[in-house]
């Protein structure tokens, strides 16, 4: 596959993703061509999303929609997403954050992965055996402290409450902290076609999380956390196991990967598609 191809594919579902969290918070976007704008309104942190989405031939085209929304909008705080690297925003107040690779894994089963779990699989638990596309929830293997690790999706409001929170403390989100429930991730959130979150635990506590979003062309995969006591046991393996399993194997998956976590994605079969520049400003200009 053309890497450009998953690039864009990668970009169009994290845009996607944004608008679907607009809609469950209720925020304002404006989607413009090769631009993806959310206003976070009503946020601790006051933060505006901006995600582009297609080369540009002119960067200051693209600067002067950015002030533009920024001054229609009264932005404070903003994260931008520029894949193609051709933004200067610190007029704007704006800093480069380190860069990220765009990853990409192509269609296909993970390997040594069955939908009941991994290879170093523990003992059956009940309830494992479901019907239909989700056959072999919950996902299941073993720590490696030899603790029973199982992954299932979060279907409901308090599941997602939990999801939520291991996402606010274990990724971390700071500006989300002390972690409210709903605040970062309401329930609405599960009634977006096409987002899915799972959850991990370790003998039965919860350990570890993501979510998914799959847009009908690729499937991203967001907020890989795993909690400060609960890691070193394979929660961030099993975890992302279950969700490529599940979450429309039979799509191309992308994400965008810190340093810490590059090397599981490529483990799993993820490639890099290119680097990602992101523009963060974290305090009113003065």
């Amino acid at each position: 596959m053309n890497t450009d191809r998953r690039l864009e594919q990668a970009n169009d579902n994290a845009a996607a993703f944004w608008l679907a969290q607009a809609r469950a918070h209720g925020w304002h976007s404006r989607v413009r061509p090769g631009l993806t704008a959310v206003r976070c309104a009503r946020t601790p942190d006051d933060s505006q999303r901006f995600v582009v989405t297609r080369p540009y031939a002119e960067p200051a085209v693209l600067e002067r929609q950015l002030a533009e929304l920024q001054a229609e909008w009264g932005t404070i705080r903003f994260t931008l997403e520029d894949p193609y690297g051709g933004l200067d925003l610190t007029h704007l107040g704006a800093v480069l954050m380190p860069l990220m690779p765009v990853m990409a894994r192509e269609p296909g089963p993970v390997d040594g992965v069955t939908a009941a779990g991994s290879v170093a699989d523990g003992p059956a638990v009940d309830g494992a055996e479901v019907d239909g596309p989700d056959a072999g929830l919950p996902f299941v293997s073993t720590a490696h402290d030899g603790a029973l690790l199982t992954v299932d999706e979060a279907s409901d409001g308090d599941a997602l409450a939990l999801v939520e929170r291991i996402v606010v403390d274990g990724f971390p989100l700071p500006a989300r902290q002390p972690w409210t429930r709903g605040e970062a991730l309401p329930g609405r959130l599960l009634a977006e076609p096409g987002c899915r979150a799972w959850l991990g635990r370790v003998d039965g506590v919860p350990a570890g999380a993501c979510l998914t979003y799959d847009d009908g062309t690729a499937t991203g995969v967001y907020w890989v956390a795993t909690l400060p006591d609960q890691r070193g046991k394979g929660v961030a393996r099993a975890v992302l196991e279950a969700a490529l399993t599940h979450a429309h194997p039979d799509r191309p998956a992308t994400l965008v990967a810190t340093s810490v976590g590059e090397p599981l994605y490529r483990k799993l079969g993820f490639t890099g598609q290119g680097p990602t520049w992101w523009w963060t400003r974290t305090s009113p200009r003065g």
